[in-house]
């Protein structure tokens, strides 16, 4: 009897006697997942997080995790004969997601709440139930490449840049990495995911992607903070950087860092830009472009999925993302210990925000070493 090659999941065994777990959104990417690995022959089991319950969500496309992509990712699982269970993890999202996201963007920052939901719901709770149903491995439907390094598992981009997910996947320890799978990330772009949802008969194969922060109807930030902090609609004043009065505004919550437009400080001679929220103080801080320019990031909370130690060297020379739209730029990192570090981007960034993610990539290549949290 010769040698069992490795299957595509990277076991020495064959297909039906590996077992996978496939995170499920009752999206297009996730259902193309589950087709593929059980046409290839694998062990596929369906788990859905059923992750908040309010009506807006239910009837609005365009969101994951609520009643409509549970029943689309259940009849995946009964089209192609698998089994699939639905977790309800309502009460852990609110308390380790959505409250956070509200508290976060009253102390002025702009949070990234998905990172968080992949970080503490997706990753870490989903994946032990995925150990505790005896899987192999979990897959995602995410834009993101896994690769076998020499010492252990690496993160990459995506093949596909307009998809690539991998701001939003930098937490991900190397300990998940071992376990995840991610067999979307070598595709050329989305139109064939979409190509492959077709081929396999999926009813999802013409769904739209989701375009919002799943608990946040139509893009409306105040609406969902409102209901969790009233006292952030109280009205207050609009000052400029030197703390002189140019306005008043109907709620900090109503504001971003970097917004220039709907300010209602009409008639200056320059235009002015929100460079600070001081909630506590009621006051929305405006001033000039310039302001929002920065080079020096302070970064803490870092994951590292380097080789070597992150304080192996007094300075990293790579590429960082500071918004998850922008391109990855030059920069130096220089740790302060193993989870902070200060990041000095070689050309000025704008709205650099505390709250946002900096995402470390290789300077010339497509890894991804890890990231943290901008701090003040």
């Amino acid at each position: 009897m010769g040698l069992q090659k490795l299957n595509s999941l990277g076991f020495k065994k064959p297909e039906a006697e590996t077992r996978v777990v496939v995170a499920m959104s009752g999206g297009v990417d996730s259902s193309v997942v589950a087709a593929m690995l059980k046409s290839e022959g694998y062990d596929v089991i369906g788990v859905t997080l059923q992750l908040y319950d309010h009506g807006a969500a239910l009837s609005k496309k365009g969101a994951c995790c609520a009643g409509i992509d549970i029943h689309d990712a259940r009849r995946i699982a009964e089209k192609l004969n698998f089994p699939h269970y639905v977790l309800n993890y309502e009460n852990v999202f609110k308390e380790k997601v959505i409250d956070e996201f509200a508290e976060s963007y009253l102390a002025g920052a702009t949070p990234v709440p998905c990172i968080r939901c992949n970080e503490r719901i997706k990753f870490k709770d989903l994946l032990e139930t995925a150990k505790d149903l005896n899987a192999d491995c979990m897959a995602t439907g995410h834009y993101i490449r896994r690769t076998q390094g020499i010492n252990k598992a690496e993160l990459h981009c995506a093949v596909d840049n307009s998809r690539d997910q991998s701001y939003f996947l930098f937490s991900t320890t190397n300990e998940q990495l071992e376990f995840l799978r991610f067999p979307l990330g070598g595709l050329g772009s989305k139109k064939e995911t979409r190509m492959l949802a077709k081929k396999f008969d999926l009813n999802v194969s013409d769904k739209p992607d989701s375009q919002d922060i799943c608990f946040v109807p139509n893009g409306n930030y105040a609406s969902v903070i409102e209901k969790l902090r009233p006292e952030a609609m109280d009205p207050g004043e609009i000052v400029d950087h030197e703390g002189n009065f140019v306005g008043t505004h109907q709620g900090v919550i109503n504001y971003t860092v970097g917004q220039r437009r709907g300010l209602g400080i009409g008639g200056l001679e320059k235009p002015l830009y929100v460079i600070k929220l001081d909630v506590e103080g009621k006051k929305v801080i405006v001033g000039p472009k310039a302001l929002l320019k920065t080079t020096n990031v302070p970064v803490e909370q870092i994951n590292w999925l380097g080789d070597r130690s992150l304080q192996s060297k007094k300075e990293w020379h790579l590429s960082v993302k500071v918004r998850s739209t922008r391109p990855p730029r030059e920069a130096i990192l220089r740790p302060i210990n193993d989870y902070s570090a200060s990041v000095e981007l070689v050309t000025p960034e704008e709205g650099v925000s505390p709250g946002q993610a900096c995402v470390f990539y290789e300077r010339k290549g497509t890894r991804v070493l890890g990231g943290g949290w901008i701090t003040r």
